[in-house]
């Protein structure tokens, strides 16, 4: 599955990218292409902050026209996150380089990592490892930053699910304690700090920070903070804050000492394995990196990082079925070689060795993809499929667009509002509460605009007619699409439902206008005006609407929908000022 990755910028100069081409932009944009990738656009920081900022962008001397590769990456190739793998893995697909082999070095004691019972209580899994006489420049020391922050944002889950410490080695001493204590017996100069603060200030002074803010209520809540500390008491981290300004990283370092604490062990191991693959390219000894003994609680101890090669086997018949192509085992092979697997031929199958940089290769379709990158979906042959039948347009869908064009021949305007609101917009405004309506919650709303899925369409139009209080009265606008309703009846707790919301605003209330559009769409879908045999409306009772001025919609005898004055306290509400009339219906029951 494929993740628009937006706003990854491969912020790196041009001489990295002649590693991979010294062609053209097009020419390389191809070659993205061909390797699954999309090259989103070729630019600079100055043309970035002008499109951004407009004429007003305050273009300095300390703005670089450097050029810029923006590339959409797959979410599930984490090894593609950073410079080194991208160019590792186009190095390898153009038969330039052969995919690299890495090692592990046995593990020192004096490194070990011990978790206490205490950790059990709140980020219960770590995991570790340490990159032997590495060497950085500006480049490589950007990108290894980089690359955390992207693995946080994605497989991280925004350091829900793990957090990532790198230390410098050569300034602690293992071996190293993973221990969760309360915030006020937690202490130490936190990273680019001037002074020693507790876990509690830390935590107060973080809360106005731009990037730091967002991590905190990950621990906030608890009645302890995790904390990772050498042999002499230093503090390395408390993740999934902050690391400790004792044993932050530079360019001078040469031995790095990388944490992982987690929520999700699995997710650990493979973070873990994708920062030490990818950097232990600039180690003295090349892909290579040493393990730790991580002891759990109990006593007993895994070794990190894995680095695991596992073996995958296909059928070579049943990969040429699934792709649409007739090649043999050998020519697959080479196909796989391409995309960083090595594989052997043997009879009818293919017996391939997955690296520890593939950790999205889950199933043997995973496999068959990479074949038919490698091979070029261009050039797998054009078939007719063996099944014939015709597709049509779904009934919904097509109802939706003939009301869609009687609603526009009414003189009615369409407009497209956000399917995210507020709980105020769908309730308090409304004159309810938010415990009357059926709504599905956001549980980290960015914003309090987007808190909940909509449960009617009139908020959204009430909005818009509140945008645009400038335009010459009458406004008559409308929408037609899906609201969510929780409902513990179907299998995800929740249904969308098929609208029609049609919103009238002038100097008089206009309820003849909405209450004429009705009227008009159920005799062009051939509803007569029937208690029981068509369409009819009942008087009720809605917060929304004035007092006596509001009916219910039946079809049938089934409610679909009401009608109405809308109420001068909603009004003010979505502050407007002029009387409007709504009618709300639900579509499905006219199919």
């Amino acid at each position: 599955m494929i993740e628009d990755y937006r706003n990854w910028h491969s912020r790196r100069k041009w001489r990295h990218i002649t590693l991979v081409t010294e062609q053209a932009d097009d020419e390389f944009q191809d070659l993205c292409f061909e390797f699954g990738l999309e090259l989103d656009e070729v630019t600079t920081e100055k043309q970035m902050l002008m499109k951004e900022q407009g004429d007003q962008a305050k273009v300095g001397a300390a703005v670089s026209e450097e050029i810029l590769y923006r590339i959409d990456i797959p979410a599930n190739r984490y090894d593609l996150l950073c410079l080194e793998g991208l160019v590792n893995g186009l190095l390898v697909f153009q038969g330039k380089k052969a995919p690299p082999t890495y090692k592990l070095k046995k593990y020192e004691d004096c490194y070990s990592l011990h978790l206490t019972p205490a950790t059990l209580q709140i980020r219960p899994f770590a995991v570790a490892a340490i990159l032997r006489n590495i060497t950085f420049t500006k480049e490589s020391y950007n990108s290894f930053i980089d690359l955390q922050d992207k693995l946080h944002q994605n497989i991280c889950r925004k350091r829900t699910l793990v957090a990532i410490g790198t230390h410098d080695l050569d300034t602690i001493q293992g071996p190293f304690v993973y221990d969760a204590l309360p915030p006020s017996e937690i202490q130490f100069k936190a990273l680019n700090q001037q002074q020693e603060m507790t876990a509690t200030q830390l935590m107060e002074l973080y809360s106005n920070h731009a990037q730091l803010k967002q991590y905190l209520g990950i621990i906030r809540d608890s009645p302890v903070y995790p904390v990772i500390k050498d042999k002499n008491g230093v503090t390395l981290s408390m993740p999934p804050i902050i690391n400790g300004d004792h044993s932050k990283i530079t360019l001078n370092t040469k031995n790095v000492f990388i944490e992982c604490t987690a929520t999700d062990l699995t997710k650990a191991t493979v973070v873990l394995d994708t920062i030490v693959c990818m950097f232990s390219e600039y180690c003295g000894d090349k892909y290579e990196a040493q393990q730790c003994k991580v002891f759990a609680p109990d006593g007993t101890y895994e070794l990190y990082p894995k680095l695991q090669y596992r073996e995958e086997v296909i059928n070579v018949e049943k990969a040429n079925s699934y792709i649409g192509i007739q090649e043999n085992g050998d020519k697959l092979a080479g196909l796989l070689s391409r995309m960083c697997l090595t594989s052997a031929h043997e009879e009818s199958l293919l017996r391939v060795k997955v690296p520890p940089t593939r950790h999205d290769v889950i199933h043997a379709c995973d496999l068959y993809e990479d074949i038919a990158i490698a091979y070029g979906y261009n050039n797998i042959a054009r078939r007719e499929p063996s099944v014939v039948c015709a597709g049509r347009q779904q009934p919904i869908n097509k109802l939706t667009e003939q009301l869609r064009h009687e609603c526009a021949h009414a003189g009615f305007t369409e407009a497209l509002t956000f399917t995210l609101c507020s709980r105020e917009d769908i309730a308090t405004k409304l004159g309810r509460t938010i415990d009357q309506v059926p709504a599905a919650h956001i549980s980290n709303p960015k914003t309090l605009e987007f808190q909940v899925v909509r449960t009617e369409l009139l908020p959204g139009l009430l909005k818009t007619l509140a945008a645009n209080k400038k335009m010459p009265l009458p406004l008559k606008i409308f929408e037609i699409s899906d609201v969510v309703l929780k409902d513990n009846n179907v299998e995800t707790g929740a249904r969308n439902e098929r609208r029609l919301c049609a919103v009238y605003s002038g100097r008089s209330g206009g309820f003849q206008f909405v209450h004429g559009l009705l009227d008009r769409l159920m005799t062009l879908l051939g509803q007569p005006w029937s208690n029981t045999q068509g369409y009819c409306l009942r008087q009720c009772s809605d917060g929304a609407y004035f007092p006596g001025r509001c009916a219910e919609v039946f079809l049938k005898g089934d409610v679909i929908g009401k009608i109405g004055v809308i109420h001068p306290d909603v009004l003010a509400a979505f502050d407007l000022t002029n009387p409007c009339s709504a009618v709300e219906i639900n579509v499905e029951p006219l199919l």
